[in-house]
């Protein structure tokens, strides 16, 4: 073994997941091993032993390391103006080193406040450098301590931010509360931790995390519960435990208010409050007298000319109960109910309220209904001073009427927290279409509602003269009822399907239709107008490999940041994969990234000409955007879609997910790829089972 020390020059390679790194030394050496993901400027120490790689020559494999403060005024400046200090970039960093040379380390850890002395900086941005001093002076201990545990740069930064200088003491009591705390750490990574630790795998404290971590898992599979045999079976499959029905853990679990266990199954407690408390408030509703006088009801007037006989159902239930759920498919005409349910409160001079779960929703249903619409969690008003929603059972929505609409993307606890804000008077309207993919989120609130019995729901059927004129409105409907749709492709249709077998050919004909074909033909713009929903995430037509496609070929501008394997270009299409209560963006929303500040490490993504402010180590919560997932689309809707389907895709060949992609476009559709992928899709009808206990007891 032997040590070397130098000065980092420039990464040649960074895999932000596992650390692997081969990077050019100052000296011109090439070392490779696993490292955090460091920054130009700085001086290292690493541990190891000198190679030759039959292709690259003599490389240095490195497998320990220590991170050095540089000591040559070259060095320090090149440290300083790395984007690791905020407010300090090579002009800054040079006037520093030129004032305080070799003391300028001792300056900025004894004496910061002398920097004002430097010219241009002033009261506003000395705070600005101290605070990121000595943050990173933290977070540099911490990745140091972490990357020794295989967890990555940026998760390191998001730890850090969430326990600060306690960091190191957490993780040695209990790494695996990083699995529960911190977003993107999964069980794996601190199960990773704690071994190293000398925690045993049948540690209680080891077995009590993996099982919550496996109920926490389910819920991100659309479950509530689980029932104990699969909690078991899991047990076995992931801890390699034997959990026996009546093992005291769970017992200590349940005391300790971790789980709820009722009849044989098992639930995180938020989600299991939250179904019993859904169903009470919706039973409440139903119980509650109508606003209307008797009176009042018998002055109504509907113009039956105007509305199907199934719609006039759904307008009088809007007035004569409190609480009704509106179903139906595209073209059944669910807007034109929805209007005739407002004018009707309108014209009684009653308070209407509309919403929906996401930003593209909301405004749709805004433009169609001609009144304000917001997105939920706009509606009820995060708090993030309290991390609360304003709206709940001590300051309820003051409204007549609110009507939300896209309730098949509603999750068990959004719905909890929005019918906490709905008072005994309002008249609440779930607006939504059941055959589309269910939420992301735990739970599957429409259908268990709609299957409940208890519920008052109006289904629109009848497709209406205009919509049958266009034949993605007339393919949804056959595909929902197990038919393959006929697509002839004509100039006047609004559906096609281009064949092609080979799924290989396939993204290059995508990107030929986006960056030539359809802008040329139809004048639109391929960032704005345009959206490529694929089944999967892998594969050549799934989504990373058609976002990389776009960004290099069709995104002409210039990179603004390049982190690790990830590059972010001015204007990329970008989508936010959590929800961020701060920032105001949710899973789901897309934008557009318009600037980098290298000095200050942020990032502003505009989202629905909102500007927002990303530090670089919150860019883990945004993907590109190009072509996305058809259950990321829920909700939205795209004037142009094309959608690639091909067998190379058969595990997600399903029905819903093809009837949910297809209502997606308004106004085109693409189908590309082979008939027989199609047909297996159309075929496919088969739902995901999902552990809901929703008005079941």
């Amino acid at each position: 073994m032997e040590t070397i020390q130098s000065i980092i020059d420039i990464y040649l390679f960074h895999n932000d997941e596992n650390g692997y790194s081969v990077l050019k030394l100052e000296d011109g050496t090439i070392a490779v091993g696993a490292l955090p993901f460091l920054n130009e400027g700085e001086a290292i120490e690493l541990t190891g032993e000198w190679g030759t790689h039959p292709k690259y020559g003599e490389q240095f494999k490195f497998n320990a390391f220590k991170i050095l403060q540089p000591t040559t005024s070259k060095g320090i400046i090149s440290y300083l103006s790395s984007g690791l200090i905020k407010g300090i970039g090579p002009t800054y960093a040079a006037k520093i080193v030129r004032k305080f040379g070799n003391r300028t380390f001792d300056i900025f850890d004894t004496e910061i406040d002398r920097l004002l002395e430097i010219e241009g900086i002033g009261n506003k941005k000395l705070e600005l450098i101290k605070e990121s001093w000595k943050s990173q002076k933290g977070v540099k201990d911490v990745m140091v301590f972490l990357q020794e545990h295989g967890i990555t740069t940026a998760l390191a930064i998001k730890i850090y931010k969430t326990y600060g200088n306690k960091t190191i003491d957490i993780i040695n009591e209990n790494p695996y509360r990083l699995t529960f705390d911190i977003w993107g750490v999964g069980f794996k990574s601190a199960d990773k931790i704690g071994k190293s630790f000398g925690i045993t795998d049948h540690d209680p404290i080891r077995i009590k995390a993996g099982i919550i971590y496996i109920l926490n898992e389910a819920t991100s599979n659309g479950h509530t519960y689980l029932p104990s045999s699969d909690l078991i079976q899991k047990c076995l499959d992931i801890l390699d435990f034997d959990l026996a029905h009546n093992d005291p853990i769970l017992e200590e679990l349940e005391s300790e208010n971790q789980i709820i266990v009722d009849k044989d199954n098992l639930y995180i407690p938020n989600l299991y409050f939250a179904e019993r408390y859904i169903e009470k408030k919706l039973n409440s509703l139903l119980e509650s007298p109508q606003n209307f006088t008797k009176e009042k009801l018998s002055k109504i007037r509907i113009e039956q000319t105007k509305f199907s006989e199934e719609q006039v159902n759904a307008i009088k239930n809007s007035v004569e109960e409190k609480l009704l759920v509106l179903t139906g498919g595209p073209g059944t005409g669910k807007t034109t109910t929805l209007k005739g349910i407002i004018d009707i409160y309108t014209s009684l001079g009653k308070k209407i309220m509309l919403a929906a779960p996401t930003g593209r929703a909301a405004k749709r249903m805004s433009e169609l209904c001609g009144l304000e619409s917001k997105t939920i969690h706009r509606l009820l008003e995060y708090n993030p001073m309290t991390q609360e929603f304003n709206h709940g059972e001590d300051d309820p929505l003051e409204t007549d009427l609110l009507i939300i609409d896209e309730t098949s993307m509603i999750d068990t606890v959004l719905m909890y927290y929005l019918l906490k804000a709905v008072c005994l008077k309002t008249t609440l309207v779930l607006v939504g279409d059941s055959d589309q993919l269910p939420s992301v989120g735990a739970g599957n609130v429409l259908i268990d509602i709609l299957q409940s019995g208890k519920i008052p729901v109006v289904k629109l059927t009848k497709i209406f003269r205009q919509a049958e004129e266009s034949q993605i409105i007339v393919a949804a409907h056959e595909i929902n009822k197990g038919k393959i749709p006929t697509i002839i492709n004509s100039k006047s249709s609004d559906l096609f399907f281009i064949e092609e077998e080979n799924h290989l050919n396939i993204p290059q004909k995508i990107y030929d239709l986006c960056s030539e074909r359809l802008p040329k033909a139809y004048d639109i713009d391929p960032f704005t107008d345009l959206q490529i929903l694929a089944p999967m995430y892998k594969g050549e037509c799934g989504v990373d490999n058609l976002n990389s496609l776009f960004q290099n070929n069709l995104n002409n501008n210039p990179v603004l940041l390049s982190r690790g394997n990830r590059t972010f270009k001015f204007n990329d299409k970008v989508m936010q994969l959590t929800n961020n209560y701060d920032k105001e963006v949710f899973n789901g929303d897309q934008g557009f990234v318009r600037s980098v500040n290298n000095e200050a490490q942020t990032m502003i993504i505009e989202f629905n000409e909102r500007p927002v402010k990303y530090d670089f180590s919150d860019l883990d919560e945004i993907t590109l955007a190009y072509a996305i997932t058809v259950h990321k689309s829920q909700g939205s809707e795209y004037p142009f879609v094309i959608m690639p389907i091909t067998t190379a895709h058969f595990i997600m060949l399903q029905r819903n997910l093809l009837y949910t992609g297809i209502t997606r476009a308004s106004e085109m559709l693409i189908l590309i790829g082979s008939r027989r992928a199609l047909a297996l899709a159309v075929q496919n009808d088969r739902v995901k089972m999902r552990y809901t206990s929703l008005f079941k007891g």
